[in-house]
């Protein structure tokens, strides 16, 4: 599972507990942070997938499948091709959360947030939903959560996909159908980076953060889908639209 920025491991420690039976859950922990926290920060998609790609290589063989939301969706999905160009070792599905298509880049900020002085981020970060208000009001913990939150942007931010670029297993899209950085049409378009089949599953009135408040509905998406994996996925949409369905 691959948080969002700004986000740590234990971003999802409510699905590490509740998918725990199903599967063996592991979240990446970004350099920067918690137990990470001296690690020089990586302020790029591609350095970051890498990382994730080495330690991912030395796991065990079997099937596994990579959960993302937001900066996490398309750090999976780099981290996905760098395992499938190595030795075809890739997932077998990938949920992308909270994203639009690698090629289509989420709705931003003016100026950029990465940019922003220290004050601009701290009232960015208390627009957040999915901070605590606790860390924005505490000085302390400013200094500690400010600079991997501005290399996170800055890897969001400067990131960039061209078309076509694929990855060869199922993707599961997963998006609020209110998210104001994330267009349905953007989402679907996730449609057009995998060669095999893709779906987009829409929590209604759910925000970018729409984990929070809809955790026991995606945790039956993923684990339905799970379900269905490593049994092949139909490829004949390949990769040229996106099936809608409700969760």
């Amino acid at each position: 599972m691959f948080p969002h920025a700004g986000g740590s491991a234990s971003s999802f420690r409510a699905y590490s507990a509740a998918l725990s039976s199903h599967c063996r859950v592991l979240c990446v922990q970004y350099p920067g942070r918690q137990d990470r926290v001296r690690d020089t920060l990586v302020g790029d998609v591609q350095g970051l997938a890498r990382g994730v790609a080495a330690d991912i290589a030395r796991l065990e063989d079997g099937p596994i499948a990579f959960f993302g939301h937001s900066m996490g969706a398309v750090v999976a999905f780099e981290a996905a091709r760098l395992l499938q160009q190595a030795d075809g070792r890739g997932p077998a599905r990938l949920f992308a959360s909270g994203r639009a298509a690698p090629a289509r880049p989420p709705r931003g900020t003016t100026p950029l947030v990465h940019l922003m002085s220290d004050a601009d981020l701290t009232a960015h970060l208390r627009q957040s939903t999915a901070t605590d208000p606790r860390v924005a009001a505490d000085p302390d913990l400013l200094e500690v959560v400010l600079p991997p939150l501005r290399s996170d942007y800055r890897a969001v931010e400067t990131y960039s996909c061209p078309p076509g670029r694929q990855i060869a297993c199922p993707v599961t899209v997963l998006v609020g159908d209110k998210d104001p950085l994330v267009p349905l049409e953007n989402a679907a378009a996730w449609a057009e980076h995998t060669s095999a089949d893709c779906e987009l599953v829409t929590f209604p009135g759910g925000d970018h953060f729409y984990l929070l408040p809809s955790h026991d509905r995606v945790v039956e998406v993923i684990t339905d889908r799970l379900g269905r994996t490593p049994a092949a996925a139909p490829a004949a949409r390949n990769g040229r639209s996106t099936r809608h369905v409700e969760p």
